[in-house]
């Protein structure tokens, strides 16, 4: 069993800043990829971006020089700056998650709610 607990949304006025945070836990030999997608009402789930354990990062277009992600072992944050109403959205966590049996899965948080709104 591996869990995602994520951390940090809320209401933000346009301009302004929130940093997400996703730790996972439990049956973990090893994690390859982590990241946050995102879902706004009414709209399929996109991503938003990835970090790879050898560090690679992948970016949204819509967010690159905005969001930053970040990694510490089975920590991923997400820093987003320069928020626009656009950002609103349930954001998710995601792992790709190796178990200490070596069974490979993908596991995804359960979300949290992030308002841009003046």
């Amino acid at each position: 069993q591996v869990q995602l607990m994520e951390s940090g949304g809320g209401l933000v006025q346009p301009g302004g800043s929130l940093r997400l945070s996703c730790a996972a836990s439990g049956n973990i030999f090893s994690i390859n990829t982590m990241g946050w997608y995102r879902q706004a009402p009414g709209k399929e789930r996109e991503l938003v971006a990835t970090i790879t354990s050898g560090g690679s990062l992948k970016y949204a277009d819509s967010v690159k020089g905005r969001f930053t992600i970040s990694r510490d072992k089975n920590t991923v944050s997400l820093q987003m700056n320069s928020l626009k109403s656009e950002d609103t959205a349930v954001y998710y966590c995601k792992a790709h998650v190796i178990t200490r049996t070596l069974s490979s899965l993908e596991v995804w948080g359960q979300g949290t709610l992030v308002t841009v709104s003046s």
